[in-house]
């Protein structure tokens, strides 16, 4: 059902610890008609990808972030409005209260480009204020001294760019936020302006150190912003590191009841559940059971306190499309789930992952993780901890290849077998060596002797 009166679309609150978002993709674009809950654009955080659905029907009436900004939660982006309805008038944005709100306005400004703050710091000067000379005019006929805003400043200050050099859209030739960026865009980062005399501007705020320019591609390469979600995988990745003593133990395991077993179920899975039965579920059904009997594995480091959790909250990761992001999403309870029950969870959880249907609430909590790069023919492997976990297991491929068995007559003989390598990255503040073999040892045996009834 379409709406009656116009809808505002603000940038959603993706879990209680997000406070932004970046807009990746709009799916729709200004005219276009729109279903309630139907896709509407594509937002990144430093949690999650995922699409975010209309809450409304109608059509896209108007725009307000463009792809690649980044808003804060509750910002509005876009309008919907009734169908048949014109396109939204440009409007003058009324005054902001803060100086966030004032970025704000100055990116909706159009070309006038001036937010009202800067409009009456031009027409009321403070009535003790002395008059101020003409400022003397350069060479191309702009006036050195001009104000600029706040965040113009500070774009130049980050940018190395002279303001001086800007060609300005704005009132009386102002260079607004739109210049600076298409100037930016255009060229080299420029020497930054020598400081404008005191007279010339307001006093400003302190502004925070300004981040370097960033390093121009030299021939033959390219240059691409990090991601929310890659800033969010550097960061945790290298906080692990600093925090966990970080161990990795590996194990071998014959498969050969596995792969029996699972032969022999998945054509039912499939066709009776609409399950894809993968050794995953197996490996994943195993290290729940193998964590009732090894609880520091699911438990994390508090200050000087030990917590041990009585549930398995099982973070699965899924490499996206294109090997450019991860994710692990979170099988809660894995400890209620047999085989079936595993197998769906695993699914369910990697296939709204890779079509970015996943909250954030489906990424926090987890307790223990399993990485799956054997998929990708990988046979060893040091996984990095997610924080505050103690323990990640690596899945690697299943490879045949002969190995020394035990015959019926109780002698060795050569067979060929499936083998696969586990291996068990664990933080040694917690974990010992010997517990973690011990658990893997469960692990192993659980899977080399699978007992069908069991799970």
């Amino acid at each position: 059902m379409a709406t009656e009166t116009a809808v505002d679309v603000v940038m959603p609150q993706m879990g209680v610890s997000v406070s932004e978002g970046t807009i990746t993709k709009w799916l729709k674009q200004e005219g276009d008609a729109v279903e309630p809950d139907e896709a509407l654009l594509e937002i990144s955080t430093d949690k999650v990808d995922t699409e975010v659905p209309s809450p409304a029907g109608g059509v896209v009436q108007k725009i307000i972030a463009q792809e690649g900004e980044t808003v804060p939660v509750g910002t509005k982006i876009a309008t919907i409005a009734p169908e048949g309805a014109e396109p939204a008038p440009a409007e003058k944005p009324p005054e902001p209260a803060t100086a966030e709100a004032a970025e704000e306005a100055e990116k909706a400004s159009g070309a006038e480009g001036e937010t009202p703050t800067e409009a009456k710091a031009e027409e009321a000067p403070p009535a003790h204020a002395p008059p101020e000379p003409e400022p003397e005019s350069d060479g191309d006929g702009r006036r050195e001294g001009k104000f600029v805003s706040p965040v113009v400043a500070r774009i130049a200050s980050e940018h190395g760019v002279d303001v001086s050099q800007v060609e300005g859209t704005g009132r009386g030739g102002r260079v607004t936020k739109k210049d600076i960026l298409k100037f930016i865009e255009s060229g080299p980062a420029r020497e930054p302006a020598a400081p404008a005399p005191e007279a010339a501007a307001p006093e400003a705020p302190a502004q925070p150190k300004p981040a370097p320019a960033p390093t121009p591609a030299a021939e033959g390469e390219s240059v691409e912003p990090m991601s929310a979600m890659r800033k969010g995988i550097a960061e945790h990745m290298r906080r692990s590191l600093d925090t966990s003593a970080h161990v990795t133990t590996t194990f071998e395991v014959d498969l050969s009841k596995v792969v029996a077993i699972r032969e022999g179920l998945k054509r039912e899975y499939e066709q009776r559940h609409s399950v894809k039965l993968t050794y995953l579920a197996f490996i994943a059904r195993a290290t729940v059971d193998a964590i009732g009997k090894w609880p520091w594995m699911n438990a994390e480091l508090r200050g000087d306190s030990i917590v041990v959790k009585n549930y398995v909250n099982l973070g699965i990761a899924v490499a996206l499309e294109g090997g450019k992001g991860l994710i692990v999403p979170v099988v809660k309870n894995a400890e209620d789930l047999n085989l079936l029950g595993m197998a769906r969870a695993i699914q369910d959880v990697a296939d709204r992952a890779r079509s970015k249907k996943l909250v954030p609430d489906d990424v926090q909590g987890g307790t223990f993780t399993i990485t799956n790069p054997g998929g990708y023919g990988a046979i060893h492997g040091t996984p990095i901890i997610s924080q505050p976990q103690v323990g990640i297991l690596d899945v690697e491929a299943m490879v045949k290849r002969p190995v020394v068995i035990e015959d019926e007559a109780g002698k060795d003989a050569i067979a060929i077998r499936p083998m696969m390598n586990l291996c068990l990255a664990y933080d040694h503040r917690l974990v010992d060596g010997a517990y973690a073999a011990q658990f893997m040892r469960d692990v192993k045996t659980n899977l080399q002797t699978w007992d069908e009834a069991a799970y």
